[in-house]
Parts: structure tokens; sequence; C-alpha cells
């Protein structure tokens, strides 16, 4: 007897990828369930057959106590029972602990088979690349910014609220995680994209004979969702928890010393304060030539990149999820310490078209680029396999050995090392701490003006004024016919005149519409880079302040004998350590904004001269046409 399923989720077909669009509520016959993948063959009603996710249907027979109930979950009716709630208050009395062997841990609970709300949208999979720390952005629902362009163009944000503040509340509902929410987001890929959905939980056969967790399984940001994925989620039916137990920065103040080895990073005393060791030769590497690939005998199709690092010139593969990968273990070893601003995010349609295509190019390009600039990122191990892995075999002990890094989260300043620089007094780094957390506050709601200004600009660019233009030069050449149906011979010069004008003007429109792509896109660009970036920094400043706050208990938890004298000069030096880093990074991020805006700011006047001065003289070939009298 064939299986029913019930669709619990609305889901769009990629044409030409063997899917099949199904509805909410829609009953389908599962005709293969051994796909894999995370995905199933259906048929539905009209005899219609192709892949489908499987964890957007229940399988099951309908209860027969009517409401619409099926199997074990719970949408509706009486029929099917519901599934139990998770009771997850034993995290709550977890006790402190410094033994973990890894400063943050992860929590991975199945959800019901049929969830009867949309997840929680402080669900930290669920935050968007702008991840709103700050709670002064706009919170309508555009969050300050429309998704609908003229086209809306490549290169601007979408605006979608964010559905993780750590200082506000928010009582927004998300739905499903891969639920598509409509065409009019594209082409901004803050959604999931099915080819890095369910099935990437594993990673290619051809890659690794085991499963992997791809960045999920081993480890997840701190305490009270401190270094949350900034990104969609990349898994379905899973919610990923922050850690419950006390891994923050005193798991590095009161660990026993670690042995200074190979892996030190060094911060040095520049002419502007503390900064990081810089290598000799600035690493680059280029993000081109993606292709389409295909797994599971050709059902499913995915984009392939080739990445090319100035070091060995020679091209490595991959796909978004390895990026995806590579960014996890990214947060999870360096992120207490060293902002990581997320991936362009995730699409469910449309990812593989070409101007989609070109757009994750170049968001993965930027992405890139800034982490090859950081000297901490660039010289890492786990980088450096993912921009020079050698073959197929060095790709996998490296990729194993990164998820068995032990120092991770906190731990990573006791790799750090201030050479040769004295401590720092608690009260002088609080102070620096805070004048820095209201700059990076103050920049946040600058760039976040800039992007809403400049979307605006963009949509009168692409849409009104260029019909502006256009009626002008119409209106001219309505004039022009008029003058001509006269029959006068004296005015043909005139008339020609007048036409060439109302031409230009048609020109004109044209070239509005047209040159938001050659300017505006990349201020807009570099601002979404930094909006994305500054939205990492209260976590990481946060680590800092966690560990001051721990240096001022000092006395008290001697006094207490939780720890001893020996101990608390121990916290003291070691947290002037981690002031050390902060500042480091707070330099670090100085120089990168006054490199990126005084580069961006030059692009974009220049281009902006050439439109004009192209305008200009336009309309003086217009002006010559007609004859001085």
């Amino acid at each position: 007897m064939a299986t029913k399923a019930q669709v619990l989720y609305d889901f769009t077909a990629e044409p030409g990828n063997n899917e099949l669009s199904v509805r909410e509520g829609e009953t389908v016959t599962i005709t293969n369930a051994n796909i894999g993948g995370g995905w199933i063959e259906a048929q539905n009603s009209r005899g219609e057959t192709g892949l489908v996710p499987e964890d957007y249907i229940e399988v099951g027979k309908p209860a027969a106590g009517g409401g619409g109930g099926w199997g074990t979950g719970g949408g509706g009716g009486g029929g099917g029972g519901s599934a139990a709630p998770l009771d997850l208050s034993f995290f709550d009395s977890r006790p402190t602990t410094a033994t973990s062997t890894t400063a943050h841990s992860q929590v991975i609970v199945a959800q019901p088979e049929t969830p009867d709300t949309p997840l929680s949208p402080d669900t930290p999979d669920e935050a968007s690349n702008g991840n709103d720390p700050w709670a002064a952005f706009s919170t309508d629902a555009s969050g300050g910014f429309s998704n609908n362009w003229a086209a809306q163009p490549q290169g601007t944000e979408t605006g979608r609220t964010s559905t993780h503040d750590p200082w506000a509340s928010s009582t927004q509902t998300q739905p499903h995680p891969q639920a598509y929410q409509g065409p009019d987001i594209y082409p901004y890929p803050y959604l999931i994209d099915v080819d890095t959905g369910a099935e990437d939980d594993e990673w290619d056969d051809e890659w690794d004979d085991m499963k992997s967790t791809g960045g999920y399984g081993e480890s997840e940001a701190g305490e009270g969702g401190a270094i949350n994925r900034g990104g969609a989620s990349g898994t379905s039916m899973k919610i990923k928890f922050p850690s419950f137990s006390k891994s923050g920065p005193e798991l590095y103040l009161l660990s026993k010393p670690a042995p200074k080895g190979k892996d030190r990073l060094l911060v040095y005393m520049g002419e502007v304060g503390p900064i990081w060791s810089y290598p000799e030769a600035a690493l680059d590497c280029v993000v081109a030539d993606p292709k389409k690939g295909s797994k599971m005998y050709g059902l499913k199709s995915y984009i392939e990149y080739q990445v090319t690092p100035n070091t060995t010139n020679r091209p490595v593969n991959h796909r978004y999820k390895h990026f995806d990968w590579l960014y996890e273990r990214l947060l999870d070893k360096f992120g207490s310490a060293v902002p990581i601003p997320s991936l362009p995010d995730k699409q469910v349609t449309g990812r593989f078209e070409e101007e989609f295509i070109k757009m994750r190019m170049e968001r993965l390009q930027g992405w890139m680029t800034r982490m090859c600039r950081h000297p901490v990122i660039a010289t890492s191990d786990v980088f450096q396999l993912f921009i020079s892995y050698k073959d197929e075999k060095d790709w996998k002990l490296g990729k194993r050995k990164a998820e068995k890094d032990e120092t991770v989260g906190a731990m990573i300043f006791s790799t750090i090392d201030p050479e040769g620089l004295p401590d720092l007094e608690p009260l002088e780094v609080e102070h620096k701490c805070e004048q820095f957390s209201r700059f990076t506050k103050a920049m946040d709601d600058g760039v976040k003006d800039l992007l809403t200004v400049g979307q605006e600009h963009w949509k009168r660019c692409t849409g009104p004024l260029p019909k502006e233009y256009q009626r002008i030069g119409k209106a001219f050449q309505n004039l022009s016919s008029v003058f001509t149906s006269s029959g006068y011979e004296g005015e043909a010069t005139l008339t020609d005149a007048l036409t060439e004008a109302g031409k230009t003007y048609e020109e004109i429109a044209q070239m509005v519409a047209e040159q938001p792509r050659k300017d505006l896109h990349f201020l807009m660009e570099t601002n979404n880079e930094y909006k994305g970036l500054l939205g990492c920094f209260p976590d990481t400043i946060g680590v800092h302040k966690a560990a001051i706050e721990k240096v001022k208990e000092g006395d008290k938890l001697v006094a207490t004998s939780k720890i001893t004298p020996a101990d608390k000069v121990t916290m003291a030096k070691r947290a002037s350590t981690m002031s050390y880093a902060l500042q480091a990074e707070m330099n670090h991020f100085h120089s990168n904004r006054i490199y990126d805006y005084n580069r961006v700011m030059r692009l974009y006047l220049e281009e902006q001269a050439k439109f004009y001065e192209t305008i200009a003289q336009k309309l003086r070939n217009a002006h010559s046409q007609f004859t001085a009298m």
C-alpha cells in the first residue's frame, strides 16, 4: 500500500532540478523514500512526481478522529495528539564548570514533527546577516528598507527585520526556516538555500566517507547568545542553543597555563597603540569561475567556486556550504577575540540564476578579502587549509583536526602574547571599551542610515527619475512633430534640433537607470559589510567586560576562599592580555575602516563625476544643434 503524507509547509520547486512544488495541507504519495540527503520522491494528486524536502512533510495515516490530525503531529484537531514539549529546565540548573575542553558547547534538539508554532525569533539560527545588537535601526516591517526596488537592484540590503537583538525583546514570529518567503526579496539571499539545506550536514560522498557536522555539531557560540551565528541556519528541523555551561572568560582567567607554541598570536605596541603582528607579505585570494555540479545521480545540483590564493596561485574548489563550514570554525575558534562577520545568507530559489550566482560570488569575494586582511585569521591553520589544501586526503585530515581543536572560545586568549608589554590597568581598559562601544554603535546607526538613503536613491534612479527624463524627451519630439506639420519650409533646422534634444533626454534616462550599478552599488556593498561587522562587536566587547567584572570580584573571591591570592594576580594579568587583544582589534578595525571608506568614496565620486560629465557633453551637443539668432 502506497504511503501517504501531508505537506506541512509550502515548497516552490526549482525549475529543471527535478523538484515538486507542494502546498501546506496537501496530501502526497511517497514514491521513493530512499533518495537520501534530506529528500524524498513524492507524487501529488495530479500525478506529478518530483523531489520534496523530507522535513516539509509528515508521513503517516490520517487519524480516524477527525480534525486533520496526522500521526504524531499536533497540527490540528484532536485525532493525532501533539508532541510533548521539550523540557530544557535542566540546562538552567547546570552547575558552573571549567572542565569543558571547549569554550562553547551546542545542543541539537530535534523539532517535533509538526511544529504548532513558528520558530522563536530568539533562535540564533534565524538571525539574519543584519543581526541588530543596537536596537536602534528601524523596527517597522521593512526595517527601513523596501523589499521592492524598481526590480530590486543587486548590491543593497533588503533590511529584513532582525531576529536576534540582545538589547531588546521582539515578538515577531518566524516561518519555517526553509520556507520560501516571496520573490520580492531577490536578489538578496537572506533565505535558506535548499542546496545547503537538509543535506548539508553531509559532505559530498566523494569528499568524505563519514557524516560531518558541517560546522554545527561541535560547538556553538557562547553565553547568552554572545557570538551567535549571524546568518541563517544551515540545517533544517534542528534548533541550536547557546552554551548553558558557564564557559565565558573565566574559563581562560582561571585555567592552567598553556604552553606557548607555534600558534602564538603576538601583539606589539605601535604608533596608535597595541597592534597585531602582521605578516610581511599580504595574503589575498580570488573567488571566481563558478560552475554547476550535481550529485545523487544528477537529481541535485549545486554551484562550486574556485578559490585561488596569491601564495600558491593554485585554485581549490569550494561549494557555499564549505564556506559556511569555514565561517563556523572561525567563529568557534576566534569569535571571542575577533569579530567574524557572517557570510552572505542563503537562498531558496533562483540560486542557479546568473545574477544571483554573480552576486553571491561577489559577496563571497568580499568576505574572503576581509578574512585575508586580518593577520590572525589569515595565518590560522584552518584558513590556510581552506585556501590551499593539496588533495582530498589533506582536506579531510585538516578538516577533522580543525573540528577537534580545543583552543576555542575564550581559550584563544591563551595563545595571545603581548610580548614585553606591561600589564594594563582595568579602569583604563574599561574606559577605552566604553569609548569604542559608543563609537561602533554610532557608526552602526550611520551605516544603516546611509543604506536606507542609498536604497531610496537607487529606487528613484531606477524608477521615477528615468521616467521623468523620458517624458521630457518625448515632449520635445512631439513638439517637433507638431512644428513639422505646419508646412513652413524654413523650420527644418529647428525641428531636427528639437528631435535630437528629445533623443538626448531619452539617452540620459537610460544612463540614470544604469548608473547606480556603476557607483552606488560599491558604496552600498561596503556599508552592508560594515553593518554585519559592527553587529559582531557588542559580543566581542561583552567578553572583555565580563572578564573585567570577574577581576573586580577578585578580593571577594579570595575572601570566600574560592580562589587564592595567586589566582587573583593571574586573573588580572590574563585580563590585561585580553585587553591588549581587544585594543589590537580596535586598531585593526580603524585602519581598515579608513582604508575602505577612502577607497570606496574615491571610486563613487570618480564615477559620479564621469556620469555628470557625460551628461554635460550630451547636453552641449544638443545645444549646438540650435542656431544662434
